[in-house]
């Protein structure tokens, strides 16, 4: 003898099969999952930097010397790279002065001028100095993290 199923019966056993596979699903979705410590490791906030017109530089002509890595601190002025930033932001000196910049970071940055007067990557640690001849502004960054930028005025 063959059974029959009523719609009732029929409706019943789709709905039933439906709220299954909803649950199935459910179940695969995208929740994350809670093992190790409980907690969701999230990205740490990074600051903006603000940007700014950067100074052109008055020479027309590339200066002439030579730039001249060193691995210590040299007479003249200095700058320091700590902290993703150059400091001071703006150093001021006279035609013929010397200016080393020291890397306090453990990553590599580069001091780059703006108009190609001077290009030099710094590791961890060192240093790089480059002696001033004409007078002009000169802006530079790290090619590294282009939003490293500072000025040299030479007077």
């Amino acid at each position: 003898m063959q059974k029959t199923s009523t719609p009732t019966t029929t409706n019943a056993w789709l709905c039933l099969l439906a709220v299954g596979f909803l649950v199935l699903l459910a179940a695969c979705g995208s929740a994350p999952s809670t093992t190790g410590t409980g907690t969701t490791p999230t990205a740490a906030p990074t600051a903006t930097p603000t940007p700014t017109a950067a100074p052109t530089a008055t020479p027309t002509a590339n200066p002439t010397p030579t730039p001249t890595p060193t691995t210590a601190s040299s007479s003249g002025n200095s700058v320091s790279i700590k902290n993703f930033s150059f400091t001071p932001n703006s150093l001021t000196v006279k035609v013929g002065t010397k200016v080393t910049w020291t890397n306090h970071d453990s990553v590599t940055h580069t001091v780059t001028a703006n108009q190609g007067a001077f290009n030099s990557p710094v590791l961890p640690g060192s240093s790089f100095s480059f002696t001033f001849t004409k007078a002009g502004t000169y802006a530079y960054h790290c090619m590294i993290h282009p939003y490293m930028m500072a000025t040299i005025v030479v007077h």
